[in-house]
């Protein structure tokens, strides 16, 4: 056995991007700029970042769906450029959305349809498909159409799809965007039973309590480099020493925010909407106290609750992305911190 199921190093992608109606200029875009980092077997890993940071490239090409522009990476002990068919024997890929599920077939004729295409012996399927339905509870509604199918069923669908070839990795990439809180949870327990029965997972998500409640390690990528790895009670250390004031309000505009944000001592002002209310989430030097000048900011806004709090994974994602902003340097490398 392979010492890692997934070994990255030193990954890099580029892409030619078009310009003008001939597109005679073909300016390079770098979308991953030096990745490196491992998982171990059977471990259940996380790798965040904000969207267009380099986390779906980086997957692709660790599937082997995508040829590194440079670097080398293995799944398996195998490399993905020059063992693509013993890399793809050996895992599944489930990404979030409606796509890759026919809407008119069956769940049971979807998973037929996959079996065949990866290769599941014959004798075999049948089981192994009768096996999947009771592992992801779609049992009782495998001959239901995909169409009359939850969101959340359908993503449980996806994920036996992708466990059809009994896979030793697994890449789940945003499985649960979408999905209502029920099925979300549901979903959560389904990965964590794979991760606990050996299969090694590597998740995406852009839900923190998703990330901190699954994976034993995180890595961060921010402008297609890995800024931080750790577990998520290490990871959060990035947020110690900084205070986190919470402000539910209506009527909070982004020049509010500019503003709180050019207080001293405050490192970060996010604004994020919860229906009809808002939530503003300041971090700032600790003792600082900031929640006066704060308040004046919001002259004109109609606050409803204001609270403290000790900061979250959330909080350190936020902090190891800010400070990532504006970043040249090349990648840190596994375990490293900006």
């Amino acid at each position: 056995m392979a010492n890692f199921a997934i070994e990255a190093m030193d990954l890099r992608r580029s892409f030619r991007t078009g310009s003008g109606w001939r597109r005679s200029k073909r300016p390079e875009f770098q979308a991953v700029k030096g990745v490196s980092f491992t998982v171990e077997h059977g471990e259940l890993f996380g790798l965040l970042g904000p969207n267009g940071a380099g986390k779906s490239t980086t997957i692709r090409m660790l599937c082997s769906l995508l040829t590194p522009t440079s670097g080398t990476a293995r799944v398996c002990g195998y490399d993905v450029v020059s063992d693509t068919r013993e890399v793809r024997r050996r895992i599944g890929y489930v990404f979030g959305g409606d796509r890759g599920l026919y809407d008119r077939l069956s769940g049971l004729d979807n998973l037929r349809y996959f079996a065949e295409l990866a290769g599941v012996p014959a004798g075999r399927q049948r089981r192994r498909i009768s096996e999947l339905l009771e592992t992801v509870g779609l049992s009782g509604r495998e001959n239901d159409r995909v169409s009359s199918y939850s969101r959340g069923m359908r993503q449980r669908l996806h994920i036996a799809r992708g466990l059809l070839s009994s896979p030793e990795v697994l890449f789940l990439d945003e499985p649960s965007i979408g999905v209502d809180p029920v099925a979300a949870r549901e979903l959560r327990d389904l990965v964590a039973e794979l991760s606990r029965t050996g299969t090694t997972v590597l998740l995406t998500t852009h839900y923190m309590y998703e990330a901190e409640e699954l994976c034993s390690r995180i890595a961060v990528i921010a402008d297609g480099r890995i800024r931080a790895l750790g577990s998520p009670a290490e990871l959060k250390r990035r947020a110690m020493g900084r205070d986190v004031l919470e402000v539910e309000a209506y009527g909070v505009d982004q020049s509010h925010v500019a503003q709180v944000h050019s207080i001293t001592g405050v490192y970060n002002a996010a604004l994020e909407n919860r229906g009809a209310a808002q939530l503003l989430t300041v971090q700032s030097e600790l003792g600082s106290d900031p929640q006066e000048a704060v308040l004046r900011a919001l002259k004109g806004v109609t606050v409803r609750r204001v609270d403290t709090r000790s900061p979250s994974l959330e909080d350190a994602y936020v902090a190891i992305v800010s400070e990532s902003d504006g970043a040249t340097t090349g990648n840190e490398g596994e375990d490293a911190w900006p």
